[in-house]
């Protein structure tokens, strides 16, 4: 299954879930596209914030490329995309063009706790203390994708 993952600047949030399930795909012999790509201009190309960098070490992730925006052509790539919050859902669902490429929206932790539409909170508005803690929830439900499609 080819997922994208997407968070508002794609330099943490989204980076270290896309981490996550590349790292679980290859452990479990899964195959699929793994991406993060989000919807600041401010932070195109940038390579992964340091909070990233240092969850993603604490937890031998591998960081792949820099920060892109969303495009309309991920929809034709992407058989899952996973929003990180609110904000999120509602830039990619304008953007979809039919109720097919809706469909594959949803949030993140819908997977852990269905039809909630719980958000995974910005790092960049409850500073480095929360970083274990949104790492957790990266963690379980990169899990819980990895289970619902081996």
């Amino acid at each position: 299954m080819n997922v994208l993952f997407v968070c508002t600047c794609s330099i943490c949030r989204s980076p270290l879930a896309a981490a996550f399930l590349r790292k679980k795909y290859i452990e479990n012999n899964m195959e699929g596209n793994v991406e993060s790509a989000g919807f600041s201009p401010t932070t195109i190309n940038d390579p992964p914030g340091i909070r990233a960098v240092e969850a993603a070490e604490k937890h031998n992730l591998k960081l792949e490329g820099c920060s892109r925006i969303f495009v309309k052509k991920d929809f034709e790539r992407f058989d899952k995309i996973f929003v990180m919050d609110t904000l999120n859902y509602r830039e990619v669902k304008y953007l979809a063009k039919n109720k097919e490429e809706e469909s594959k929206i949803d949030y993140l932790m819908n997977v852990l706790h269905p039809g909630t539409n719980q958000i995974v909170p910005d790092p960049n508005h409850i500073g480095t203390i929360g970083m274990d803690e949104i790492t957790d929830l990266l963690d379980k439900a990169t899990d819980a994708i990895v289970d619902q499609n081996k």
